[in-house]
């Protein structure tokens, strides 16, 4: 509908999260040790909070009250989305990829380079559990909007789909060659798409694993994400390589799932 830039990171911005609940809010994870909320209809930064590290991961509590921001270094801190303070902070021993709460907000989970799915309660921070899901680094996560399952993409180019009560394996999607950089939910949870440096996105049925489309793409995918109310998926390629003038960084979002995309 509109386009808008904003302005503000002094160096790259490596992860964007929208507020769970209000859709004018978002915030911005960046190498230049800052995190920034930003809100739409202004299209200014709300909130600058300095963080220790390099930012490179960055999600939304479902309730909406905390933002949890990971670092090259392997530190999770917990921001206060309201007073924008620190309220926790923690050093992990391994390298930390994504981060997530599950739904209900009470754990949060971290994938890590073992190949290890690692839950914390919370707010308490307390392990709970780490489960060896992968046998090689395992990168994202992804909570599917009923609560019922969780996902996880891994280096070894396996999705795997968990019961979120049982912690139990519940299938893997193989389709992939390269490792999995992105995943993402249907908004009622019945498809996940997935992608790498594969030339097409999976789109897989969750309770089966069927594929039920393959979207094609002319480079690897970086990031995927599904409408929260319609079957429309959104996604970001990598397309730097010549086909459009190099001086201009090519950010291309593209929709699949419009009426003519039979």
């Amino acid at each position: 509908v509109k386009e808008n830039n904003y302005r503000g990171h002094s160096d790259s911005v490596d992860q964007l999260c929208w507020h769970p609940t209000n859709p004018d809010l978002f915030v911005t994870a960046s190498g230049d040790k800052t995190i920034r909320i930003w809100d739409v209809r202004t299209t200014k930064c709300v909130a600058t909070v300095n963080t220790k590290g390099e930012n490179i991961n960055i999600c939304w509590s479902p309730d909406g009250q905390t933002i949890a921001v990971g670092n090259k270094d392997d530190v999770v801190t917990f921001i206060d989305a309201k007073t924008h303070r620190s309220r926790a902070e923690e050093q992990f021993k391994f390298e930390v990829n994504e981060i997530s709460w599950n739904n209900d907000n009470d754990m949060f989970f971290l994938t890590n380079g073992n190949g290890c799915i690692n839950i914390l309660s919370y707010p308490d921070l307390k392990p709970i559990q780490s489960i060896n899901a992968h046998p090689s680094n395992c990168i994202c996560i992804k909570f599917d909007p009923t609560g019922k399952y969780f996902a996880t993409g891994s280096a070894d180019a396996l999705v795997s789909l968990w019961d979120v009560e049982e912690l139990v394996c519940v299938r893997c999607f193989s389709r992939l060659d390269w490792p999995v950089r992105t995943l993402s939910f249907s908004h009622d949870g019945k498809m996940l798409a997935s992608a790498s440096e594969d030339h097409f996105i999976d789109i897989a049925e969750v309770e089966t694993g069927e594929k039920l489309w393959e979207v094609q793409c002319d480079s690897p995918t970086f990031t995927v994400a599904w409408h929260p109310k319609r079957p429309l998926l959104a996604y970001a390629c990598d397309d730097k390589e010549g086909k459009y003038d190099s001086n201009r960084e090519a950010g291309t979002v593209k929709l699949f799932g419009l009426p003519n995309d039979s």
